[in-house]
């Protein structure tokens, strides 16, 4: 069944403003209004705390979206719900995407037909998934933006990319837990939509290095989030997660969780291994199929994004050249 982008979030947690240059105000919806939560009376200092306090906090911040009339939507700004001090990518997740990304890189003078090349794709990645192990890499936290902010497309490449996500939002700091225990460890969920510069992931006078995603993901506003954060409780399972990304009213990524080579648990328990994950901090999923990269076509000026995920709300980001805002 196709995504309704219309569909809110029967709960979520929000960062709002009530005008131009207004500071974000933290906020519950509850039945699709917006209620200002005071973090002072909750005895915190940020969503992190809210985050991380959950289990205590929980009956008093849904109190909150009950004990008053709230604020229209169209009355608010939404920005992104959430300020992670770390950003934690995970890359190449979703089988389908992986063997599309492959077959767009054959040389040209490849001989061999198409066909085979993704059926040799598919059992490498069915070994992956089996014996193999998660792969990340960190982002930078100041590309964390809201939709309300237009994507800005750098002057210095035209092959700017597309890549709806899920993302977890750690509540307890996690840090080598296990599988089993995973879950426990993360709060709920956002939208994301990791902007790739595709020219610029690999370096042509470094081929021996490898990826470089300081320069390929990390550009101002390159990763529009939210505009909600929905806890687990309200959300569905992970592995029944819908996503949905329209570029101009067409429908590009149409994938579910399912095709996800390691589920949420392996991959919180693989990130945690190295490094502890911190209330707020955001845990990305992997893009599923879909990519411009794979279509030849990529993010112009004047193109409107609509990224939606099942339980999850709906983002629209509207993309502008360089010095155009």
């Amino acid at each position: 069944m196709p995504l309704d982008h219309d569909v809110l979030p029967t709960f979520a947690l929000v960062r709002f403003r009530r005008g131009p240059g207004a500071a974000a105000t933290p906020g519950v919806l509850s039945d699709g209004r917006v209620h200002p939560l005071d973090l002072a009376a909750l005895g915190v200092a940020s969503l992190n705390d809210v985050f991380e306090r959950w289990d205590e906090l929980e009956a008093t911040v849904r109190a909150t979206g009950r004990a008053q009339d709230g604020l229209a939507l169209d009355d608010v700004v939404l920005t992104a719900p959430v300020e992670p001090r770390q950003v934690l990518q995970t890359g190449a997740n979703y089988r389908t995407h992986v063997i599309d990304l492959e077959v767009g890189h054959m040389a040209k003078d490849d001989p061999r037909p198409v066909e085979e090349v993704r059926e040799a794709i598919g059992r490498m990645m069915d070994e992956r998934a089996a014996h193999g192990q998660p792969y990340f890499f960190l982002g930078l936290a100041q590309t964390v933006v809201g939709d309300d902010q237009d994507l800005v497309l750098p002057s210095y490449s035209d092959k700017q990319d597309w890549e709806l996500e899920l993302a977890a939002i750690i509540g307890r700091t996690a840090f080598r837990v296990s599988r089993e225990d995973a879950l426990d460890h993360i709060w709920g969920w956002t939208i994301i939509n990791d902007i790739t510069t595709r020219d610029r992931v690999f370096r042509r006078d470094m081929p021996a290095i490898g990826t470089d995603w300081y320069r390929g993901k990390n550009a101002p506003g390159f990763n529009p989030t939210g505009p909600f954060a929905v806890p687990r409780s309200d959300a569905p399972a992970p592995e029944d997660f819908q996503l949905r990304l329209d570029l101009n009213g067409e429908t590009m990524q149409d994938a579910g969780t399912t095709d996800l080579l390691f589920d949420v648990p392996a991959l919180l328990s693989g990130a945690s291994e190295t490094l502890p994950l911190l209330p707020g901090d955001l845990l990305f999923t992997g893009s599923p199929a879909g990519n411009g990269q794979a279509r030849g076509i990529f993010l112009k000026p004047g193109d409107r994004m609509t990224g939606s995920i099942s339980g999850l709300g709906t983002q629209r980001v509207t993309c502008v050249a360089e010095g155009a805002r």
